[in-house]
């Protein structure tokens, strides 16, 4: 029976969409069940170049994105968080973790996709603790992985009635180099390893493309998936950049030894793995025996699953000795020494505001960073001051664009990973980094409205008197003390701080009252003059506004804002 081409391009297109979002769908689910703790977790790497491996196996395993652990594992390197030897380590992990995906796939559980589809909605939309809506919602993705998968497949069956796509698909066994250039293009594409190895299993499981094409179409994937790496490494630093292209080498140079010695490496697999993957179904009695259809190849997705998987294990074993040598390499290939540029965006990445799980703590990193920056935009008008140099004063107003680009920055992504499929301690979260970076642009805004005053006050030639001078200090140094106090909160997320913060705020106003309280008794004995005293004032004045909006962080690290 003849099928209509458009009955055909829909089920390809359809079982593709399903496929994808079941990816995504299983993804974004395990990535919240998980939370942060992935994230510390690769943070907590030792210099143990094995452990470094395991760790990049283990969160991909979990994560389900080899993609998500490499563009997490760049973004700390560009945040100084592990070293070069540590992330390649990771990556290397990561390439063996990603074949769980294909593993899983390999296993005949088409029955139960709608099962497991109904059964992820039904605790995503009933269940009342959060970690089961996760569950449910990675349940609900792995379901529509294999029904994806199972649409495919119906359709690429129809495809094998065309004797023009049964020559084409023949003509890539005498041109394997084509299938790799094909995989490698497809998986730039779709940015998605798992995708290109779930469409070859299922080529392959029609009878469509042999397993020796089906190979050379995995190692291209393995090829394209490094373009990931490498977009994610774009405006990062000199080590970042290094990590993504060790990605790119070892998976390269891996493609290029196996598909020399292909014919001993297809050898290798059907060795180690059962069945004969060169049977096709013949008879309905067949079919039944293996639950699939006449003409397809009932051990093809096993075999090209641990194809996969092989290469990977084998290649980055290899790799792992070498971390040294490779570490020279991408060193001499992207030369040049690490230059910390004081006034640029460090953390924030575009491309992981999909993974609201990374994204969240790229924009934590940039509100610590811009706290600090606040800080020591206080600690350069109190240099000018103390110290004469007023040179410190252009170093308070560059500061102060860089808070305001801050601002805006981090709040725009902050949105638009709220844009997300978000959990609703991200949600919480979000909403305390927009407020917490709000309040340390007005901590900017109060430190260089004392760097105008420090500035009158030098060129108008007036003079503080030793009083007010150590007044000042003192109402600067418990300031300080209180706004790197909330700082080291927010970087080891201390809930616990609000009683001392209290006591820092409490400290500051009542200095501030005292302070303002002890010129106008100078005023008044005639030891002071009128002019210096509004700026000593004025001074106090912002000091205590400091105080405020400090005090107004320490809530948003807490949670109460």
């Amino acid at each position: 029976m003849d099928v209509p081409v458009q009955t055909i391009i829909f089920g390809i297109m359809g079982g593709l969409g399903l496929f994808f979002l079941g990816i995504r769908t299983m993804s974004d689910g395990l990535q919240k069940y998980a939370g942060d703790r992935m994230r510390n977790f690769l943070k907590s790497i030792t210099k143990n170049r094995f452990l470094a491996l395991i760790t990049g196996i283990f969160v991909t395993a979990i994560i389900q994105s080899s993609s998500a652990t490499t563009v997490m594992t760049v973004s700390l390197v560009n945040a100084g968080l592990i070293n070069l030897a540590q992330a390649i380590g990771v990556v290397l992990g990561a390439n063996i973790g990603t074949t769980v995906t294909a593993q899983m796939i390999a296993f005949k559980v088409q029955n139960y996709a709608l099962p497991l589809i109904g059964v992820g909605v039904v605790l995503k939309l009933f269940a009342k603790k959060e970690k089961l809506i996760y569950l449910g919602e990675a349940l609900m993705g792995f379901g529509l992985i294999f029904f994806g998968l199972a649409t495919m497949k119906d359709a690429f069956a129809f495809m094998k009635g065309s004797q023009a796509v049964l020559d084409f698909f023949a003509s890539l066994d005498g041109f394997p180099f084509m299938a790799l250039v094909i995989g490698t293009i497809f998986t730039m594409m779709m940015q998605s390893s798992s995708v290109t190895v779930g469409i070859t299993m299922v080529l392959a499981s029609t009878g469509l493309i042999s397993f020796p094409t089906s190979v050379a179409l995995i190692l291209g994937d393995n090829i394209g998936t490094t373009i990931t790496a490498e977009l994610a490494s774009i405006g990062t630093n000199i080590t970042a950049k290094r990590t993504a292209r060790a990605h790119t080498m070892f998976n390269v140079i891996g493609v290029a030894y196996i598909f020399i010695l292909m014919p001993y490496y297809i050898k290798l697999v059907n060795w180690v793995t059962p069945g004969d993957v060169n049977l096709i179904i013949k008879t309905t009695e067949e079919a039944a025996l293996y639950n699939m259809n006449v003409g397809d190849v009932p051990f093809a997705a096993r075999h090209i699953a641990n194809a996969h998987t092989i290469f990977n294990v084998v290649n980055n074993l290899l790799f792992l000795p070498l971390i040294g040598a490779l570490v020279k390499v991408v060193t001499w290939m992207i030369p040049g020494e690490e230059e910390e540029v004081e006034f640029h965006l460090k953390y924030l990445d575009g491309k992981v505001v999909s993974t609201p799980s990374i994204a969240i703590g790229e924009a934590r990193n940039e509100t610590i960073r811009m706290s600090q920056i606040s800080l020591e935009m206080l600690d350069e008008c109190m240099r000018a001051l103390f110290d004469g140099d007023m040179k410190r004063l252009d170093n308070v107003r560059k500061m102060e664009s860089t808070v305001d680009l801050l601002q805006r920055e981090i709040t725009e992504y902050s949105v638009r990973i709220s844009q997300e499929s978000i959990t609703p301690e991200i949600s919480r979260e979000i909403t305390s980094i927009i407020n917490m970076v709000n309040n340390i642009e007005r901590i900017g805004d109060h430190c260089e409205n004392l760097s105008q005053l420090i500035e009158r006050k030098k060129v108008n030639k007036l003079d503080f008197t030793d009083e007010a001078t150590e007044n000042i200090r003192e109402i600067y140094q418990v300031s300080r003390k209180f706004l790197n106090f909330v700082i080291e909160s927010m970087e080891r997320k201390d809930l616990t701080i609000k009683p001392e913060a209290n006591r820092y705020e409490k400290r500051i106003n009542y200095l501030e009252d005292t302070f303002r309280q002890d010129h106008v008794n100078r005023l008044n004995k005639g030891k002071c003059k009128v002019d210096p005293g509004l700026i000593f004032i004025d001074m106090l004045t912002n000091f205590e506004k400091i105080g405020d909006h400090t005090f107004n962080i320490a809530e948003g690290v807490v949670g109460i804002k």
